[in-house]
């Protein structure tokens, strides 16, 4: 049976497993996605994006601070309770420490980062909504990172996962995404499921290509020092809608 997104309970999200899986040092790939991000943004005017949006934010905060660079404001839309009470926490309260290397690397490769942490996440709201109801055109940028082929075991549904994050950007508005590769169903912690859907830089290209302009697709090796998931790397992408 395929499980799709409405099939997942995104508010047990186990929010504390995935950060100590994931993020709580600085990995090689999560390293190469910033060098990768770092040398898009810098191709944009500091502060010269008036309102951008991270599509399904997660956790995770490297995209919200390499976004800083270029947005006055930034919306951090996330669908899952955790995910949410934890952005706020990091955003109101005191970051947490084992995100500073993310953010001197960010800085490192873009001098438009703000000096701080904090400062990176002053301009970030965070906004407890469905991603797939956001407003078209509502954004010049969107970014997106291991969201749409870890919502879904569906392609088709992966797909118009890909196409929601394309329309809420203004025509000829800025995208960047990074997705897992060969993402199977996998596990988070000792014993919680979750969806996967394999994509490759193939199907990630016929997915974007009539929606955008200027795409770019990239590979990123596997990294032996991050969980075992069942994946073979990372795909990485730039573009900017049609």
């Amino acid at each position: 049976m395929t499980t799709h997104n409405d099939d997942v309970d995104w508010d047990r999200w186990p929010v504390v497993d995935y950060l100590a899986e994931n993020y709580r040092e600085l990995h090689p790939s999560d390293a190469a996605v910033i060098a990768h991000h770092a040398a898009f943004y810098r191709g944009l005017a500091p502060g010269g994006v008036a309102r951008s949006v991270e599509f399904g934010a997660g956790p995770n905060l490297y995209p919200l601070i390499l976004a800083s660079a270029v947005s006055r404001r930034i919306d951090a839309v996330e669908a899952g309770a955790g995910n949410v009470a934890y952005l706020q926490q990091q955003i109101v309260c005191r970051p947490d420490a084992s995100w500073l290397p993310f953010h001197a690397l960010c800085r490192r490769l873009n001098p438009a980062v703000p000096g701080t942490l904090a400062r990176s996440l002053a301009q970030v709201r965070v906004v407890h909504a469905d991603v797939r109801d956001l407003e078209a055109g509502a954004y010049d940028l969107a970014s997106m990172h291991f969201v749409a082929e870890g919502a879904t075991e569906d392609f088709a549904e992966f797909a118009s996962f890909c196409r929601a994050f394309v329309r809420c950007a203004v025509p000829g508005g800025h995208l960047v995404a990074a997705f897992m590769e060969n993402l199977p169903t996998y596990r988070v912690g000792p014993a919680s499921r979750w969806p996967g859907c394999p994509v490759d830089p193939a199907l990630v290209t016929e997915v974007f290509a009539p929606l955008t302009k200027e795409l770019t697709v990239t590979h990123l090796d596997s990294d032996p020092t991050l969980p075992n998931y069942g994946d073979s790397g990372m795909v990485l992408l730039t573009g900017r809608r049609a």
